[in-house]
Parts: C-alpha cells; sequence; structure tokens
C-alpha cells in the first residue's frame, strides 16, 4: 500500500469520526454543536450563566431576577415586576470578578409590597445568596450600607469590574415626592462574596 493510499485512507476515517460528532453549521449560521457530550458540558457550551434568584432569608426576600440594561436615559433599568429585582447586565455575574449590580423597587404600588421594601433593616454580617441558572448558590455577606442622594456619582455605586466580588443592591428610600415623582435617596446595600 502506497503512502498516498495510506494518506487518503485515515483522511476519510477521520471525516466519518468527525460526522458522528458534529454537526454542520445550521443555515443561520449557529456556532458548532457538539453531540454525545455530557449534558453539564453542553449546557455551559449552549447556555451562558446568568443569576435567577434573590434570597435575603433575614428579611424574607425571595425574588425573581431580571435581567437589566440600560434606559434611553442611560440610567439603570428596573425590573417589570415590582416583586422581581434586576441584574444589571452590563456588569459582572454576581460571583464572579469585579462589582456586580441587582436593583429593586421600593414602595407599595396597588396596595402591593416591592422587593426591596425592607432592604434598609439589612445590617452589616447578614449574608445574602444569589442562585444562578446552573443551580449554583452564590453566598454574600453585607459590608456596609449607604445613602446617597439620586444625582450622585454613579462610579460610588457601580465600582469597578475587576478585582474581588462584590454585589452592590440598590432600591430608592424615604417618601415619595410628587412634584418630582421620585424618592430622594437611594439606599445601597454592599457586600462582598463569602
Amino acid at each position: 500500500m502506497s503512502r498516498r493510499t495510506l494518506l487518503v485512507g485515515i483522511i476519510g476515517v477521520v471525516m466519518i469520526l468527525g460526522s458522528l460528532f458534529f454537526k454542520l453549521p445550521a443555515k443561520d449560521n449557529t456556532a458548532l454543536i457538539i453531540e454525545n457530550t455530557p449534558a453539564s458540558l453542553a449546557q455551559e457550551v449552549t447556555q451562558p450563566k446568568f443569576p435567577v434568584r434573590l434570597k435575603i432569608p433575614v428579611i424574607k426576600v425571595d425574588a425573581l431576577i431580571e435581567s437589566v440594561g440600560l434606559t434611553s436615559d442611560r440610567a439603570m433599568d428596573v425590573p417589570k415586576n415590582r416583586e422581581d429585582v434586576g441584574w444589571f447586565n452590563l456588569a459582572p455575574n454576581p460571583g464572579d470578578d469585579g462589582t456586580a449590580i441587582i436593583d429593586g423597587h421600593y414602595g407599595q404600588k396597588n396596595k402591593k409590597p416591592s422587593a426591596f421594601d425592607n432592604l434598609h433593616k439589612l445590617r452589616k454580617g447578614d449574608e445574602l445568596f444569589v442562585e444562578d441558572n446552573t443551580g449554583a448558590t452564590i453566598a454574600f455577606v453585607v459590608r456596609e450600607i449607604l445613602r446617597y442622594d439620586p444625582k450622585a456619582d454613579a462610579s460610588v455605586v457601580f465600582g469597578v469590574n475587576t478585582g474581588p466580588s462584590h454585589l452592590n443592591l440598590i432600591t430608592c428610600e424615604g417618601l415619595w415626592d410628587d412634584i418630582s415623582e421620585g424618592y430622594p435617596q437611594r439606599l445601597v446595600v454592599f457586600t462582598d462574596k463569602k
């Protein structure tokens, strides 16, 4: 058998084996899909990690997490549902290096409470937990609680996207002002990954 015949045979076997493990890209140019892989690996390949639930036992918060971005005026958006909280999807995931941000509504509307009505009751050392879509739970511990003017420098709240893992919780605070149609303060709970 010549070298050329042997080389052609090897290439043919590689192509046959390759066709057993890979599908060709679909017409919509989606990425290659690897078949016959463990389910956990397939999930990592096809599904990015993101937070899905926030639990703060001491104030009885168990809220779904909505993914939020920026509003048209470049402010952090808020969750659509008052009982949910919003993860700022332009910042890190909770548990990753850097500062993750979760906001939530404050105050009743139509006699229904909001997710962060009792956020002001948190104290240094209290724990909270974020569950992600893979089922992993990340624990955080309250480090500090501060209040800011709504027009304060946002870099204080949003922190940096490198370094240790932090999670900042943000909500409104104070009495509703009909003239400005808002609350006079922002409450920020600074937490560190446990």
